[in-house]
Parts: structure tokens; sequence; C-alpha cells
């Protein structure tokens, strides 16, 4: 060991190895000299202790070594501890007088020069120098490339070893000679084993800054990662759904333990009735009346008079008091209940329906021509497809912030990538019986040289018709006359292999792969892995297998731009460039074994829109479903003579057809039934033809697509424009809630023609049979005792024209056609109130298109009604009305059985609504929808927000696999910005508000706030560091920096170029007073600070000086038109990979945050932006905005219902049944996987609107038939069952087959889609809504009325006609 001390291992220079390259050391063992040092030169790089003494190093050694440190210095001077660690090791194995104590030459070389040089050499350096400089390094950050310093000095290493062998590998732009890091030193020799500085020691020569030494940051207050909140458990159940369980629990128990009390009783009190009925039987012979055990039958009080006990002067005050009166006091109802707003309504119907049926071509001339005066708005139309402007409030302040980004530094590139990956081998293991697929790394000799090619093909490609290239196209950071950024592994080589062959091309991978600051493609930036490489494996000990990676990712960076005419350059070449890569997606298997996934510029726009156009077709087939649908079901209301249908017919025909050729026995005088005659040919159906509504349910379809005609006509005068969301759904909306209001109308048209009509007089011998009154007590007349059920009809003997029967049809139904347009449009309308476009204008749109559609159908329908009407009893056949078919002999029979009432309604009568109001079913009911409102409301805990892109697009598309490849092999996020406006960043208190690389920074500065959370990336989701552009400009100023900024040295106000020589040129700080140093006294400020910062900008990126503004940082600044003060400014940092789209949402709501907190601790104005914010914006409001507009809906359902109905009771009930059923759906929403977007809410919006329908009729009919009772009377329950009896029967029909089976018929239609986006968001949300508004409008809201609802008002004059015939037919059942 002494004998080394004083002694040099290598001395001089003996030329390079070849013709260019690096000067190498000569090998020498003699002592330490001071001969040919140039001290000064040496003192400077390595500091006082080498101001006096020999030394190992000669001048031109020394000269190298400030080369080399100068190279090194410009990435990491920021960190003064990194900086003189640096030095400090260089410095001792270059000129240490003591060089041979810790090295070693291992081996020699000839140099060009034929001298003996050092070709590798052992430098003993120990553990604790090493972590210690290796720590001093690790964490600086290099802005202009959003990474570490030790990226680029140590080839990303992770320990000093890996740092030490980096710099000791024998590279181009590292040493010329092999130096290599034994652990362990030889007993004769000693490491080197300084104590290094620490970038947190306090010392100016040491200190660093937060962002390059994280152990002297501030520590920010915690914030917990997205999803990890703590929220209120018991177990694993939120406290929400432990509750809603809990009580569910409690009621359910409650209901049974009652129950089975009340049984018990009754049962007790039946044995006790039993007993006295059989004492009195021995003591009375007359046998038991029904009067004396009636055991709370519906109509009981009637029973008497069937036994009867009734006179006619009985019978004669029951009409008068009306329904309802067989269980009521007379002197009570004498005076029933009137609301004023119903006799107006029904006169106000009835005069507009009787002169709309007396002038039909009056009205269709007279609204036809005011449609067509709307539909002259299409003029005028235009479908607004720009996302932005569709998903954003045009006040949105993410909408605000990219336009002022776009203004400002331009728009986001136009990225067009491409993944190549292996074709996927596919594998059964016969042992296991599984078929696997296998993929093998993309990274081959063959694969690049097949690649290699396609890409010189993609440069070359041209473009029709003007020939654009991609270098016409392409963003060039140096400007105009640079190169295009390209982002591919052929960036790498040059982007030619004719240097490479199959053995060294895997080490210049691996080598790039570690160090890509020595592989930086013509564009002069630093492609890390990650932004050519996907799929990137890691090893168990954390390394990356860089050549095992699965896809090459190469990206095409086309500039954007405000301009129309450079955007529609690049929109050319990129249709260009996606032709081409369809057709290499079809060939590239065959001829590479390689796959692609690829997306341009234009792509997804094009798919979306391809999407649409496929959607055509399934609103046509829904269209042509519902009109055959219509067309079938309208005409089965016909009233005529009992006739067979047509199968029928044919196999009466068939079974007769024989007799022609049999014997017939002519001596019997029997009659026989005309029907079983044989006839040459099978009697066709009379309804078939004259009474089916074929032109009818055309007319009514074509109703539909007129007012969605007519709406869009007027709303595109009024300059709101179509989305596709409207041509896709307002055709299905208006079309099933259109319909509903055709089979209500055609429906009850056909109860006045069975009361009114031509048959009715034949039946006038009957009227004594019956009363008129609904009155007569229910027990008068049982149908199961006789075979003849036509009574009821008989019953109402009066004839009636036409005209006539079409007004009362509108005066009945009109209100309810009125409850339910009101309350859709005002819920529709509520949507405006929604900033984003889309849904605002559906809402318009959807509004209007409901609201006409109502008007054309009590105006223009009911004229079509009475033609249709006037045809059919004049026995003209539909279709072909000039056809007339002659008349058959009519008999003056009754009506046939059962005319009166279709199957459906019979079965309503006869079989469900006995069923429902059972008690015990009553009950059953409500805890089965508390059931569902329990597992709703816990479901509705789990919906998601967002809206997956691929949904959108064709099953097909070629997205599809790109979006996939996005997921599995992107191992980088999405840029983000955060933008400084409206700061003056020439004062020193501002710019102290944005470093974050000098001690006087700001501990909660932009800089170094963003560093600290990206320490934290679970929560911030930001993942690189943040490029400070006031940081790289101000060390750009640093004299140390002797390459980059420079003046001339006998006029400093001209900059030189990087080209001058330095004896014309100096750094632009030398000599200044104050000198610059890291406390910033001294840096510029004011007109000095914009002096040297447009010269910066202006100034190229280079090797010999990386921190220049021109390529890295050419855009982050906006200045205003002089150019003398910074607008605008932004700080460039990116973020984690994002994979759902909660991450997308997540990192929008984290990116706000930050800058809010950034905003409030500098006082500077900073917002976030990246290029998903302005889609994400709306999941910061939506939840608010769908309770708000969910809740004003149900308020306007409220206020219009219980107005409408006259009764806060009941307009409650219809309100809480309809925002159950919106409930429901949403519950279902969280269980079926569709998450909460514009597209789901527009759907609930629609849900609220639909709902209304299936229970407004209903309550308008229950209201409709009461008796004024009061509610606390004792017999008030019994005679809410008797109305809703009489409402389901009027009106349950035309709600189950005209409401929910046409929604139904038109939903499974859109269930044949191909769109994966029709298939969710519509078909999946309409088909639960139409179950749920069926199930709650039918089951529950018939249970609730009839136990709570509101007491009625009868109907007047002829009011009680129309309800004669449904309630005093045969339902005198028990409900208990």
């Amino acid at each position: 060991m002494a004998e080394r001390e004083g002694r040099c291992a290598m001395r001089g220079s003996c030329g390079p190895k070849g013709w260019v390259g690096k000067s190498l050391p000569c090998p020498t063992d003699k002592p330490a000299s001071e001969d040919e040092v140039d001290r000064d030169l040496l003192v400077s790089l390595c500091g006082a202790d080498y101001a006096e003494g020999p030394t190992c190093c000669t001048t031109s050694q020394i000269e190298t070594l400030r080369d080399n440190l100068v190279q090194a210095e410009n990435i990491i001077a920021s960190c003064p501890a990194c900086r003189n660690n640096f030095r400090e090791f260089w410095c001792t194995f270059t000129c240490s007088p003591n060089q041979a104590t810790f090295l070693n030459v291992t081996s020699t070389q000839q140099s060009r020069t034929g001298k003996t040089a050092v070709e590798s050499v052992d430098y003993y350096v120990g553990e604790h120098f090493g972590n210690g400089f290796y720590n001093s390094c690790a964490k600086i950050q290099v802005g202009a490339t959003n990474g570490y310093a030790m990226d680029l000095i140590g080839g990303g290493a992770t320990n000093y070893s890996g740092f030490f062998k980096f710099m000791g590998d024998v590279k181009d732009m590292g040493s010329p000679f092999q130096i290599n890091f034994p652990l362990e030193a030889p007993s004769e020799m000693s490491a080197f084993d300084k104590t290094a500085r620490n970038c947190y020691d306090d010392d100016l020569g040491s200190r660093c800054t937060c962002i390059d030494c994280p152990n002297i940051c501030e520590a920010l207050p915690e914030v917990p990662p997205p999803g990890s909140e703590r929220t209120c458990h018991v177990g694993a159940l939120p406290c929400l759904s432990f509750i809603l369980v809990l009580a569910y629990g409690i009621a359910v128990v409650s209901f049974l333990t009652g129950y089975s009390l009340q049984r018990t009783i009754r049962k007790r009190k039946e044995r006790y009735n039993r007993v006295a009925l059989s004492a009195d039987g021995a003591s009375d012979s007359t046998p038991l009346s029904p009067r004396s055990h009636h055991r709370g039958l519906i109509g009981a009080s009637s029973l008497s008079h069937a036994n009867g006990d009734e006179s006619p002067e009985n019978v004669s005050e029951s009409r008068r008091l009306g329904r309802g009166a067989s269980i009521l006091d007379p002197i009570e109802t004498a005076q029933p209940r009137q609301y004023k707003l119903n006799t107006v309504l029904r006169h106000f119907f009835y005069h507009m329906g009787f002169r709309i049926a007396t002038a039909p071509w009056l009205t269709f001339a007279v609204i036809f021509t005011l449609v067509g005066l709307l539909n002259i708005g299409w003029k005028d139309f235009a479908v607004e497809t720009d996302p932005v402007r569709l998903w954003v409030a045009p006040d949105s302040e993410s909408k605000i912030q990219k336009e002022y980004f776009d203004n400002h530094f331009g728009p986001f590139f136009r990225p067009e990538q491409i993944y190549v990956t292996t074709t996927p081998l596919t594998f059964f293991d016969f042992s296991t019986g599984v078929e696997t697929e296998y993929q093998e790394p993309v990274l081959s000799w063959e694969t690049l040289k097949y690649w290699f090619r396609i890409e010189g093909e993609i440069r070359t490609l041209r473009s029709e018709p003007n020939n654009y290239t991609l270098d016409d196209v392409c963003f060039k950071p140096a400007g105009p006359d640079g190169f295009c950024v390209v982002q591919s592994v052929g960036g790498w080589f040059g982007n030619d292999l004719s240097n490479y062959d199959p053995d060294t091309w895997r080490d210049h991978v691996y080598k790039c792969a570690r160090s890509p600051v020595e592989c930086r493609p013509d564009f002069e930036q630093p492609l890390a892995p990650q932004y050519v490489l996907g799929g990137i494996p890691t090893s168990p000990n954390g390394s990356k297998n860089f050549l095992d990676s699965k896809a090459l990712v190469v990206t095409y960076v086309v500039s954007n731009s405000l301009d129309p005419v450079e955007e529609a350059k690049a929109v050319e070449w990129e249709r260009t460039l996606r032709a081409y890569l369809e057709d290499l997606s079809g060939r590239i298997s065959d001829e590479a074994g390689l796959d692609i996934a690829f997306s341009t510029g234009v792509s997804l726009e094009e798919e979306i829109n391809k999407s649409t156009n496929m959607d055509v077709r399934i609103v046509v087939l829904s269209y042509l479903a519902m009109f055959f649908y219509v067309s079938l079901t309208l005409g089965n209301g016909y009233v005529g003579r009992e006739e067979d249908g047509l199968l029928t017919s044919l196999l009466r025909w068939a079974r007769n057809f024989p007799k022609h050729f049999s014997r017939s026995d002519s001596s019997s005088s029997l009659s026989i039934d005309s029907r079983e005659a044989p006839t040459w040919f099978p009697r066709i159906p009379r309804s078939l033809f004259v009474g089916s509504k074929v032109m009818l349910g055309l007319f009514s379809i074509s109703l539909v697509i007129l007012s969605v005609s007519s709406s869009v006509g007027f709303f595109s005068l009024l300059n709101v424009r179509a989305t596709l969301i409207i041509a896709e759904v307002i055709p299905f909306l208006v079309l099933a809630v259109g319909v509903d209001n055709v089979f209500i109308l055609v429906h009850e048209m056909d109860r006045q023609n069975l009361l009114h009509g031509p048959n009715a007089s034949t039946a006038s011998n009957f009227s004594s049979i019956m009363p008129i009154s609904p009155a007569i007590p229910r027990g008068r007349f049982d149908p199961s005792q006789s075979n003849d059920e036509s009574v009821d009809v008989a019953s109402v003997p009066l004839f009636l024209p036409v005209e006539e029967r079409v007004a009362r049809t509108l005066a009945k139904m009109g209100p309810s056609i009125l409850l339910s347009t009101i309350t859709e449009v005002v819920a529709f309308a509520l949507g405006a109130i929604v900033p984003m476009p889309a849904v605002r204008n559906f809402a318009l749109y959807a509004a209007g298109s409901v609201f006409l559609n109502a008007l054309l159908q009590v105006t223009v329908f009911v004229a079509a009604l009475t033609l249709d009407q006037q045809r059919q009893e004049a026995n003209r056949v539909d279709c072909f009305p000039c056809i007339r078919v002659p008349s058959r002999i009519a008999l003056l029979d009754p009506l046939p059985p059962g005319s009166g009432l279709s199957a459906l309604a019979k079965f309503i009568r006869r079989r469900y609504v006995p069923f429902l109001l059972k008690p015990a079913v009553k009950g059953v009911v409500l805890l089965t929808f508390a059931g569902l409102f329990v597992c709703s409301v816990i479901s509705i805990q789990h919906i998601e927000l967002g809206l997956e892109q691929r949904l959108a697009l064709p099953a097909e598309s070629y997205l599809i696999p790109w979006f996939d490849a996005v997921d599995a092999y992107l191992e980088i996020g999405p840029p983000v910005y955060f933008v400084v406006r409206d700061t003056n960043t020439t004062e020193r208190s501002i710019q102290q508000e944005l470093c974050g690389r000098f001690t006087t920074c700001n501990d909660f500065s932009v800089s170094n706030l963003l560093e600290a959370e990206r320490k934290i990336q679970a929560s911030s989701f930001i993942a690189d560091p943040t490029a400070s552009w006031i940081d790289d400009f101000l060390n750009w100023l640093n004299p140390s920096q002797s390459r980059c900024c420079r003046v001339n040295r006998r006029d400093p106000t001209k900059f030189c170029t990087s080209r001058q020589p330095d004896r014309i040129c100096r750094p632009c700080f030398e000599g200044h007073e104050p000198a610059w140093n890291i406390t910033m006294d001294g840096l510029p400020e004011g007109e000095e600070f914009m002096h040297y910062l447009r010269h910066w900008l202006a100034s190229p990126t280079t090797e010999d000086c990386p921190l220049a503004g021109r390529a890295s940082f050419g855009d982050a600044l906006a200045l205003n038109s002089e150019g003398s003060d910074v607008i605008a400014s932004h700080f460039r940092t990116s973020h984690t990979p994002l994979k759902s789209q909660a991450d997308y949402i997540n990192s929008f709501h984290a990116a706000h945050r930050i800058a809010d907190e950034i905003s409030e601790k500098t006082g500077v104005d900073v917002f976030p932006y990246s290029l998903h914010y302005v889609f994400f914006d709306q999941y910061a409001h939506i939840i608010a905005i769908t309770q708000q507009i969910l809740g004003l809906g149900l308020a306007s359902v409220l206020l219009v219902t219980a107005f409408l109905l006259g009764s806060w009771r009941t307009g409650t009930i219809v309100t809480g049944v309809v925002g159950l059923t919106v409930i429901t759906v949403m519950g279902v929403m969280g269980v079926w996987g569709i998450s909460l977007n514009a597209i789901s809410l527009v759907n609930l919006v629609i849900s609220l609107g639909i709902a209304v329908e299936f229970c407004a009729h209903v309550a308008r009919a229950f209201m409709s038939c009461g008796s004024g009772l009061p509610v606390d009377h004792p017999a008030g329950q019994k005679e809410r069952d008797e109305r809703m009896v009489t409402a389901l029967v009027d009106v349950g029909p035309s709600v189950l087959s005209g409401i929910t089976f046409t929604k139904l018929i038109g939903m499974c239609v859109l269930a044949l889609t191909r769109s994966r986006l029709l298939e969710i968001y519509y078909f999946r949300m309409w088909f639960t809504l139409i179950i749920s508004g069926a199930l709650h409008g039918l089951v529950l809201l018939p249970v609730v009325l009839s136990l709570a609802g509101g007491p009625g008002f009868p109907f007047q004059e002829a009011d009680g006609e129309w309800m004669s015939h449904a309630i005093r037919n045969d339902y005198n059942f028990d409900y208990t």
C-alpha cells in the first residue's frame, strides 16, 4: 500500500483508438508529477485540493475531463451534491496523486499513433461513497424529458453498482476504454471511499432542492386514493344498506305476525258463530239467509236485494244517488263531491271532438297546414357531431379551459398509433382438455426488417388528391426544417438496419432501452422504452426484460391546427394512412406472422358514424313491427254479430266440404246452423275486411313520424342542433308514447260503439231487465247463474251518431291524455336545465315531439277515427274503401255473450282483480315492492360512472382491437398540463411561486407541489417528473453551462449561435454582478428576463445544450404580440396509465384538486388540461344533475297529477309509484352493468316521463268513478276497492295492450342490434323500464290506491253510462 502512494496508474494521452474518438490515457507506474498541468483549469474543475502538488493528469487529460464534465453537468447541475460528487469521483479517477492505490490497469492496446494505451482498468470504490454518490443523483429530474438524470447518466440504474457500470462501459458518448468496478480491493490496494455529499446537507455546495432531493420536501396532507375513503359499514354492508335490510326484515316479520294473529282471531270468531247459528237453527226453521253472514263481502249490503227485499222505490232511489250507493247512507251522498276542472275538461274535449268529427277534412287541412309550416325549418337542419359541443356545456369550465389552451398553445396533436404483435399461437393440452393461446415476443430480426420496410412505405405515402406526405403534416419540434416526431423502435436504429445484423441488434435494443439518450432519433428527443415497447415483462428481481416485449408501439405525431385548411391536410393524409393500414392488417399475418391494431385521427368519428348508419335499420324494423302490431290489434274491438276467426272458418269449411258428396237427410224438419252447411268456398270473417284497422294503424304511425319531423323542423328554426342520440332515441320514444294514446282512444271508441252503436237499438227490448244506473245493487244479477252475459249491453239502448260517439270518446279520454302528456312534456322539458347540449337538445326535441304527437292525436287522429268508423258502418273494406261488402242478414238478437269486453278485460275482471285486492295479497304486494325498493337502493350504490368507448363502435370495428391493445400494452398515461395564466413571471416573487430548483423557491411552489403529488401516484395519478420551463430557463443562464446561453464578447447585446467559437463568445452571465447562484439573487427580472427568455425559446436543443427551449418548451409559453410579457405557460407531466373509465374520471378529479391546491397556496391562477378532461367534465356534476332533474321531474309530476286529479293524496301516490319505477330502473343499472353517463341520464328522464303513462290513466279512472265518500267513512275501504275494480276493468286492457305490449315489441327489436351501445343503454334500460312500469302501474298502484287513494269524483250526465258496462258485470266476489 505504502509503495503505491504518490504513484500513478496512468498519465498522459496516447491518442485515439481509431481515426475518430476520444484520446486514450497511457499506462504508467511513475510517481505523480507537476509537469504539464494547467493548474487554473484543474482547480476550476476539481477544487482547491488540487491547487498545488503533483497530479496524475496532464493538461490534455484535464481538457478531456472538462468536456466530459460539461456534458454531464448540463443534466445534474441543479443539484450541487450530485455535481460535486460527480466531479470528486472523476477528478480522483483522473488526477489523484495516489491513483495507484485504487486504480489498476488490467489490459492495454495499441492506439492509432502506435503507442501503448489503456484498454481496461479496475477502479476500486468503497460502498460508502458509492451509495452516497448514487443517492445524491438518483432523484434529479430532467424536465425536458419528463424523466430522471439517472436515465441519462446512469442508464436508469437502481443502485450504485449499475450506475458505475453504465459510466464505465465503453461507448461513443462515454468512456473510450473499459472501466470496471470490483466490489473488493486486493490487499495491496485500498478503495476510494471518501464521504459523499448528501443532497440534504445545509451547505451551499451540497443542498439541493425538493424536486431533486425528496428528503427535504414538505410533507403534504394525506390524500386517500379513490375508493379507499373510510365509509360507514356494519360488517360487510354499508350503513345505508344495513338500515334498509334491517327495516325490511322488521316489516316482513311484523306482517307475518299480524297476518297470523288475524287468521287466528278470525278462526275463533267463526267457531263461535257456528255454535251460535246452530243454537238459532234449533229454534228457527227458517233457512239461513245470506243477509245473516256476509263476512265483509264487497257489495254485501246488496245481499238482501238478492233475496227480494228491495222494492222498486229503493231501486229508483239508488239510481238517483249514483255509484257506490249500495254501500252508503243515502243522506251522506245526496250531494256528491264535484271537481270543477273535470267538468271543464270534459266539456272542452267533448265540444272539440264533436267539431272535429263534424268537419274531419277541414281539421286535416288546418292541422297539416300548420305542420307543413313547422317542417319548413328543415332547411336549417344540422347535426352536431363534435363531441366537445355535444357533451360539454358552453359555459363548462373544462370547455373554456380547453379553448384557452388551444388558443394559446395550439390544439393537441393528432396521434396515429399502431400496435404490432405476433399472431397468437393456439395450443391444446390433451391432459387437461384446455385450449390456450400463447403470444411470442414481438422483437426479432425478421420482424424488425419487415416493420422497417413498412415504416418506410408509411413515410412515403401520398394522399389524394393533394399528394400530402407525412413530412407535410407531421409535428416538427425543431421547426419546419426539422424532423417529424415518430416514436418507434426504428428511431433507436436511425431507421436503418444496414449497420446491424442478426447478432448485434439485440445488444443495441438493450442498450437503447437502458439509456435512451444514447440512441436519440433524428428529432433529438430521447425515446424511453415505454413509448415504443408494450407489454414489457418484469423479472422477479424487478428488472425489465425489454427483449421479451409483447408489442411494438408506433406513434406518428401529426400537427393539429385551428386553421381549417391545415386541419384538412391532416385529415386527408390520415384517411390515406387508414386505408393503407386496413389493407396491411389483412395481409400482415400471412406475410410476417404479425397482427396490427391501429387508430388514426379520423378513426373514432368515422366509426361512430358507421355505427349510427347501421342503427337506422333497427329503427325502421322497430317501426314495422309496431305497425303490424297496431294494425292487427286495433281491430279487435270490432262490434258485430259473432263470427268465427279466420282459422276457425277455414277448419269449419274443411270439415263440412265433404258433405257436398254425401247424401243428406231432407226429411228432417229440424233447422240446422247455416255455418255447418257445406260451401264451395270458405266463409271469410267479415271483420277481416271491414272490422280491421290497418289504415288507421298506419295513419297513427305516420302521425308519430310527422310529430318528430315537425319538432325537428321547429327547433331547427330556433338553431337547436340535432344529435345522434336524438336521431336514435326520439323515434322510439315518440312511437312508444304516441301509440299508447291511439289504443286508449280506439278502445274507448269501441266501448261507445257497443253502448251506442248500430247494434244498440236491437236490444232495446231488454232495457227493463236492468237499470241504467251503476248504483243498482251488485248482487241483483249473478252471471254465474245465467248464460246470458249480454244483459249489461242491452241496458243502454240509446243509439247515437258517429260524431256524438267520437265526441264522447274524446270527452272521456281527453283529460287522461292531457294528464299524461303534460307530465311527460314537463318531465322531458326539465331536461333542458341540464347544461350538456346533447341532453338539453334531446329534452327539447323530446318534449316538442311528445307535445306535437298528442296534439295530432286529439285532432287529426280523431278526425281519422271518425272517417274510419263511418267506413266501417258503411261496410267498406279497410285499405280499399271504394269496395263495399254487402250486408248480411241481421237477426234481431241481442249481441253475443261477452261482446262488450275483450278477453283481456274479462281476465282482469274475473281473475286478476279479485286476486289482487285480497287483503293478504295486498300485503304480499307491498312487501314485495318494498323488497324491490331495498334491493334497488343497495344496487344503486354500485352504479359506476363513465361510458366505455368501445360500446359506441360497430362490433366489427378495427378500433376495438386498438382499445384492447391500449389496455394490454400501453405503459404510459396521457400527458397533463398545469396551465399558469395572468401572472407577471418577470417578478421575482412570481418566479419563486413557479420554480423548484432554487433554494429560495416557495416550498409549495407549482413545481414543488407537482413533485410532491407525483410521490403519491395512487391519489394524484401523476407518473412523471414535471417539465418546468422556468427552472430549465434559469439554469440555461448558468455560466457553467458554457455551451448554452452565450453572447458576443465585444457586443453582449448580441447572442451567439451554437456554431460560433468560444474565442468570440462567452457565457451570458459570466462576470455578471451579482453572480448567478441557486439563491436566485442576481437572476434576471423585468425586461432583462424577457430579453433572455425570447432567445431561450428560439435556441435549438442540442447535445451540448439540452436545456435550450425551442424543442422542449417552444409551445409551453404564450407571449403577447410584442413579446414583452408571458400571458400563459404550462408545466407538463403525464398521468399514470389509465385503464378504465374510473381511472379517467379519478385522474380528472385529482388534477383539479391539485390545481386548486396550487392556486390556494401560491396565489397564481392554475388549471389542469388533458385531452380527455373535456369529455369527463360531465362526471364532476352528473350525480348532482341526476338528482336535480329527477327531483324536479317528480315535483312536476306531483303538481300536475294533484291539480288535474283534484287530490293531493292520489297525486302523491302516483308520484311515489313513478319514483319507485325510476329507482327500480336505476337498481337494475347496477346489476346489469349500465353506467351512469349522459346517455343513461337521458334514459332516466325518459323513464320518469314514460312511468307516468303506466300510472296516469289508472289513477284518473280511479278518481273519476268515486261516490264522494269521506276518506274516514267506515265503508271507505270497500268503496275504494270498487273504484279500483272499475278503473282496472276500464283502462287496464288499454294500459296492458296499448302501453306495455307496444313498447315491448319495439324494444325486443332492439335486441337484434349489433351495436353494444343500443343493446346496453337502450334495450336493457327500456326493457327494464317497461317491465318495471307495468308492474308498478298495474300491481303496486292499484293496491296502494285501494288502501289510501283519495276520494273520487263521480261522472255526471252521460258519464254514468260509460262506466256502467264495466262496473255492473259479474264480480260479486269475496276479497277476503
